[in-house]
């Protein structure tokens, strides 16, 4: 807390014997300024140091004293400075006039030095037990929001540290987890603009899937290296097995998910899009066969972001398609691979795409 000594009183009165009478009696023990009208109050009131109390006079002519009280609050530098009215008048209106305004307390001239200074101490005291409680709770709000903050870049490590087992192993990935969460973001937020969407695509949703797109292939991590590796065409068999990748990654986070001492959203739309970005439209994706509105809007997003990048991106068993065969072939799985409204949505800003691919090109393997 501040020391007392330090701390400042405004005095304002438009009697200058009054002034110089509560000037001498408060100098012992605080730095004192002083007002004679109005105007000259607000000015002091509004340099540094702010004044810790002031004492205002009630009656004074041009402005008087609520006058001035009303132009501190509406001040917003101001609006916190205690303040005790003082006046002549010996009556429970004007006592109650000043108080209801906000006023802290009241002193009834003439004034008696020793219950003038009790009151004067005893609201020292409490304005310096609210600034110290405004400090702990800005220090509190402060370290509060740097630990979620902390927590919340600790969190997208872990995600992308996640990501990247699966990207190690899979020389064909490169950027791609980078690719994908951006590709799934513009489209998601492309898609809050219509009213299918808007009971579900909520900013924090969006921000959700964000975050959680890059997990959607963590699967792969339990693929055998001769499967995933293999520079060729999967055979029947192989190509069953690395299906399978859809729900080891459901299960993975699911465990993780079990782990966790309290609900963590986004986790369970990893684990959806995880699960459930090889679904199509018509049916006819894996591993469930979900068809239309029964495979989740999480996995829908994915399911074309997915597919975009991998066409357009260069493997070890194909070349990158050129851009413009990519849209022909986004188009043509219009209401069969792809949600019709995701596709037309992604096909309008079919170029942003492509810009986000060059801005995330594959990192060539050593």
């Amino acid at each position: 807390m501040n020391d007392k000594k330090m701390q400042t009183m405004l005095v304002v009165d438009d009697s200058p014997e009054n002034v110089t009478d509560l000037s001498e009696l408060l100098q012992p023990e605080y730095r004192v300024r002083v007002a004679t009208t109005g105007a000259r109050a607000l000015q002091l009131a509004a340099s540094r140091p702010h004044p810790d109390l002031i004492l205002l006079d009630a009656m004074m002519p041009e402005m008087d004293g609520y006058d001035v009280f009303e132009n501190l609050r509406a001040t917003p530098e101001t609006s916190k400075i205690p303040v005790i009215f003082l006046t002549a008048m010996d009556s429970v209106e004007s006592e109650l006039r000043g108080l209801d305004a906000g006023a802290v307390d009241y002193i009834t001239k003439p004034i008696l030095p020793q219950i003038a200074m009790a009151r004067v101490r005893n609201q020292l005291e409490l304005k310096q037990a609210r600034d110290w409680l405004s400090d702990q709770n800005a220090y509190l709000e402060a370290e509060v929001a740097r630990r979620m903050q902390e927590n919340e870049l600790i969190q997208k490590i872990s995600i992308r540290a996640l990501a990247h087992l699966a990207e190690i192993r899979d020389p064909e990935t490169g950027n791609h987890i980078l690719r994908t969460q951006a590709y799934v973001q513009h489209l998601a937020e492309s898609l809050q603009k219509l009213p299918r969407f808007a009971g579900v695509l909520s900013d924090h949703y969006v921000e959700l899937l964000t975050r959680s797109a890059p997990l959607h292939d963590i699967g792969k991590v339990g693929i055998p290296d001769a499967i995933l590796r293999k520079p060729g065409p999967l055979t029947v068999e192989e190509w069953q097995i690395m299906k399978t990748h859809a729900k080891l990654g459901r299960d993975a986070i699911e465990m993780a998910e079990r782990d966790a001492t309290r609900n963590v959203e986004f986790l369970a739309l990893a684990k959806e899009i995880a699960h459930w970005h090889h679904e199509q439209w018509d049916g006819s994706g894996y591993p469930d066969g979900l068809a239309g509105e029964a495979i989740p809007v999480s996995a829908r997003i994915m399911a074309v972001a997915d597919v975009f990048d991998s066409l357009i991106s260069r493997s070890v068993y194909k070349p990158a398609l050129p851009p413009a065969d990519v849209k022909t072939i986004i188009a043509e799985g219009r209401g069969r691979y792809f949600d019709p409204d995701m596709a037309d949505a992604f096909l309008a800003d079919f170029d942003v795409y492509c810009a986000i691919a060059h801005h995330h090109p594959d990192v060539p393997q050593r």
